[in-house]
């Protein structure tokens, strides 16, 4: 699975662009599961299990990933961008940036520090204020290479900072699809449905669709979350923990989870040796938010990764966490199966 989260990571997939990502999972599954893509571009799977199971239960993970879109070409040849998701202008400054299907290097860039007065620079960069630099000297040279629409993605290698910690861009959501994908190639007792879904970052918009063609009974959404287990974070607002294990939400701003499955989750933990945290605060959303109101009402439950500096070209987690996170998805896939 390490080898699967390298190879996700290194791919580009800005919401609505996750043609590549499809593209390398369709090319894992072959042969092992059935699969269709829909209209929206879900990649949906069917792998089928030694039984029948009583209940239809679907695993989701979400394809794309944060960045930036062309939105201008200006005379001097620099580029300016709209965020796809959200980022925080204070991760984008002065970071290496591939633009196009070309992967045009390029560099986001801003007023520099000797030309903005001491009052102001303490202050976050707004929208408007950032560009691309692809080394263009004009908007004629720019236009041989890049143009408006053209997707922009962090330019960030995939690192083993550790024995277990791990850099790279994408980790949200690469990380689940790599989990989904593991459980798909392994042996299971029941019948599984999966989606690869897309335009989460953007507002949870392919989920729900998928949901809606699968029309399960319990879901399962494989993600990654916040991490803020930093010195400067007091230990209410810390989320989760990196080598805590796996992540278990009770609530966040899209979804109540059912009390009852949030509970039995730590139940299989405890029966079956798995890691797992509660998350500790209510904070972001997930394509749970979009799944348990589709289709009259599916029960569903988020099972993350915990990550640090999400949404930023240097996301990190611990890949112990990852296993213990498809551990107890499997695990849980089993038991609504049954249920």
């Amino acid at each position: 699975m390490r080898e699967t989260i390298k190879a996700l990571c290194s791919l580009d997939g800005i919401s609505g662009r996750e043609d590549r990502v499809r593209e390398y999972i369709i090319s894992q599954i072959e042969g092992i599961a059935e699969y269709s893509v829909d209209p929206l571009g879900n990649l949906l799977v069917f792998k089928k299990g030694r039984k029948t199971p009583k209940n239809k239960v679907m695993l989701d993970a979400h394809m794309d990933e944060v960045g930036f879109i062309v939105t201008c070409i200006c005379e001097n040849g620099l580029l300016k961008f709209a965020k796809v998701g959200g980022i925080n202008n204070k991760v984008i400054v002065g970071k290496n940036v591939r633009v196009g299907e070309g992967k045009i290097p390029g560099v986001t860039g801003i007023v520099p520090i000797h030309l903005v007065g001491a009052d102001k620079r303490r202050e976050i960069p707004e929208d408007g204020e950032l560009y691309i630099d692809i080394g263009a000297s004009s908007r004629e040279e720019a236009e041989k290479y890049v143009s408006p629409g053209d997707e922009v993605c962090f330019d960030s290698d995939y690192v083993e900072m550790s024995e277990s910690f791990i850099k790279a861009k994408a980790l949200d959501d690469r990380a689940g699809c790599a989990i989904l994908l593991e459980i798909i190639r392994s042996e299971n007792e029941y019948d599984l449905w999966f989606s690869f879904s897309v335009q989460e970052e953007v507002g949870l918009r392919g989920a729900g669709t998928a949901a809606y063609n699968i029309k399960p009974d319990y879901a399962l959404v494989a993600e990654t979350t916040t991490a803020a287990d930093l010195p400067s974070v007091s230990e209410d607002k810390k989320v989760c923990l990196l080598g805590k294990g796996a992540t278990v939400s009770f609530m966040d701003n899209s979804t109540v989870y059912n009390h009852q499955l949030f509970k039995r989750a730590f139940e299989i933990a405890k029966e079956k040796d798995i890691k797992a945290q509660v998350k500790t605060a209510v904070a972001g959303g997930n394509n749970a938010g979009a799944i348990h109101k589709t289709a009259g009402g599916i029960k569903t439950l988020t099972v993350s990764v915990p990550c640090r500096y999400l949404h930023s070209p240097s996301c990190v987690i611990n890949y112990n966490d990852a296993v213990e996170s498809m551990r107890l998805l499997k695990a849980l896939a089993e038991d609504f199966a049954d249920a």
